[in-house]
């Protein structure tokens, strides 16, 4: 999967999921505070990635995730060892 596809396909489903625009998903947007995450919220997110992405990503995968554009970089090197 390109970066363009993985972006793309992330964005609506995370639109979705939180209820926020696919505008305010911007790859330098604090990924927590635009989709208003709390703990709960990140275990619907580890399974829309497993439901959309085909894998489960742990706890510490998020550890490095800040921002938009780290969980693109995270989904992508996840997809390539695949």
């Amino acid at each position: 999967m390109e970066r363009s596809e993985i972006i793309s396909t992330t964005k609506k489903f995370l639109s979705e999921e939180f209820e926020v625009a696919i505008d305010s998903i911007q790859d330098d947007k604090n990924l927590r505070e635009t989709l208003d995450l709390d703990s709960l919220d990140y275990v619907d997110l580890v399974v829309l990635i497993e439901e959309n992405l085909g894998f489960k990503p742990t706890a510490d995968d998020f550890k490095s995730v800040e921002t938009f554009g780290d969980f693109y970089d995270l989904v992508e090197g996840k997809l390539k060892m695949a």
